[in-house]
């Protein structure tokens, strides 16, 4: 049986990280375009060629944007994934390479080449897809599906303004120009992987019992671990990894509704807010399936077995 090929556009980061895992273990991976965002872009560009060995996969990874498109890049979240974003564990120079290409182009050249075929899942600050956009705006009709890890549908954010989720919020103006070329994509936001996170002492039995994989995981996740406690938080949240599940697997999706939704680039206290139109009173077309549950149980074993538990 085929596996599902996949576009991943990420900023490696601790979640990504585990998504990535998923990703290699379910699907094929026909390229990583990496952008900056959970920290700067040679770290990103490294941690992906640093997954991509550990998985003993080897994808084409396209270095992508280092700054937003627009505005001067905002806060990264090394505090939250560490300096070099894996944790600070420091891991050795991996074997895979980068490409040469730019991930915009490569976004453009492998749509082109295999249209209708690719889902695309973004898991980072949206400036690799915006700019891919602008250059090829007939990018949005060759791909399958895109499946957007991104925003806080009810204003419950994770940044200092308030109500903005952090892939947004580090590049609204990318966010916008995404969320208008696209006419349909799912949209998996930062409320629902709170509601979906993992049960800690859960967690750690999947760790405990799985493979290399597992021990990767465990050793960088460290950072994070401490700042969840530090915050009170007792869970394992894992946004990517449930983005990507989604978009492996659309069936797990148990609840969902269709709106419009637009990204606020002006606001002084909500810059990066992405705004549903609940009441359909803008005349406009739905462009996302905001994603609102997912079955618990199956998002669960897919992040076991990318564990090897």
């Amino acid at each position: 049986m085929s596996r599902l090929p996949l576009l991943i556009d990420t900023d490696p980061g601790v979640d990504d990280a585990l998504a990535l895992l998923m990703a290699f273990a379910h699907a094929e991976v026909a390229g990583l375009s990496i952008a900056a965002g959970n920290v700067g872009l040679d770290h990103t560009l490294h941690n992906a060629r640093v997954i991509a060995g550990l998985a003993g996969a080897s994808p084409p990874i396209f270095p992508g944007c280092a700054t937003p498109l627009v505005r001067a890049p905002g806060k990264d979240a090394a505090f939250v994934h560490g300096r070099d974003g894996l944790g600070d564990v420091g891991f050795a120079e991996p074997e895979p390479k980068a490409s040469d290409e730019a991930a915009a182009l490569a976004l453009s050249r492998l749509t082109r080449e295999r249209p209708g075929e690719l889902t695309l899942v973004a898991l980072a600050p949206l400036t690799n897809l915006a700019l891919a956009v602008r250059l090829d705006p007939g990018l949005p009709q060759r791909i399958k599906r895109l499946v957007i890890m991104g925003g806080a549908i009810g204003g419950q954010g994770n940044t200092t303004v308030w109500p903005a989720e952090f892939n947004i919020g580090f590049d609204p103006e990318a966010a916008h120009v995404v969320f208008e070329a696209f006419p349909a994509f799912d949209l998996v936001d930062w409320e629902l992987t709170l509601r979906c996170a993992f049960d800690g002492p859960v967690f750690a039995d999947w760790l405990a019992a799985g493979d290399e994989r597992a021990v990767f995981f465990d050793r960088i996740y460290g950072t994070a671990r401490a700042w969840n406690a530090q915050r009170g938080r007792h869970g394992v949240i894992a946004a990517d990894a449930l983005a990507m599940s989604v978009a492996i697997a659309p069936e797990i999706i148990t609840d969902s509704v269709q709106r419009r939704v637009e990204i606020e680039l002006d606001g002084r206290l909500t810059r990066g807010a992405t705004v549903v139109d609940w009441e359909s009173r803008s005349g406009r077309p739905a462009n996302a399936r905001l994603v609102l549950d997912v079955d618990r149980e199956a998002y669960a074993a897919m992040v076991r077995r990318a564990l090897g538990a």
